[in-house]
């Protein structure tokens, strides 16, 4: 049977490309997003046998509402990749400018978000002997990232895949994915940063949503991995 695979923030980059990935390999896609509606429906109108639920995973009201939705349309839920996320650039030296009020804007969607939608959907992922796959950034485990807000809000994602991992076994397996920079619409112009990342990583390149969705296809499909963070960063961790 085929799989019912939901990806929170699928509208675009490496959300968008994973939903798409999923679908050519045979299974039922839900594409979500907070705000880009119109694309959704595009999107699901483009991938066949696919769906579109509108929600704001930072409203908890919002994460009950797209599991039951997806449940009622699909019956059943086997994949769910926690891609929704978002972040503000701040120098990590101006203290100021990362007040609480980005703390919390940030959190809402990376941690708490997740979080919301993961425990929706754990009876039904239970009953699939499903898999979640979280995605995170080389920015929760090293000290970098667009923002220290962002860079705590994934590492605290981490963190949370490895003790969900242990605290859902057997029936479902959790893991994460850590990109480095990805050539999205998010990071279009951050040209000094892919300078960086091309000079010194390893794979002297950025990385793209193919590369991410690699990584996140075979973690929703690896029968005895669960409780791992998989860096998806060309090397670039290693110097």
């Amino acid at each position: 049977m085929d799989r019912v695979v939901l990806v929170t923030g699928s509208t675009s980059g490496i959300g968008e490309v994973t939903a798409r990935r999923f679908a050519d390999e045979g299974d039922v896609v839900v594409f979500n997003s907070a705000h880009s509606v119109q694309r959704g429906a595009e999107l699901a109108g483009l991938v066949p046998g696919s769906h579109y639920v509108q929600a704001d995973v930072s409203q908890p009201e919002d994460c009950a509402r797209l599991v039951a939705t997806v449940l009622e349309r699909c019956g059943r839920l086997d994949v769910l990749v926690n891609n929704a996320g978002t972040t503000r650039v701040i120098d990590h030296r101006d203290l100021a400018a990362a007040d609480v009020a980005v703390w919390r804007e940030i959190f809402e969607v990376n941690v708490f978000g997740t979080w919301g939608v993961t425990v929706a959907a754990m009876e039904a992922l239970r009953a699939s002997h499903g898999s979640i796959v979280n995605v995170s950034s080389l920015a929760g485990v090293r000290p970098t990232g667009s923002s220290i807000p962002y860079a705590a809000s994934k590492a605290a994602l981490n963190h949370l895949t490895v003790l969900l991992a242990k605290a859902v076994g057997p029936h479902v397996r959790v893991n994460a994915v850590a990109p480095g920079l990805i050539d999205t619409p998010w990071t279009a112009h951050w040209d000094d940063v892919r300078s960086y990342v091309t000079s010194r990583a390893p794979l002297q390149r950025s990385g793209t949503p193919a590369d991410v969705a690699e990584v996140i296809m075979f973690l929703a499909g690896a029968a005895y991995v669960t409780g791992e963070v998989v860096l998806v960063d060309g090397g670039l961790h290693t110097i």
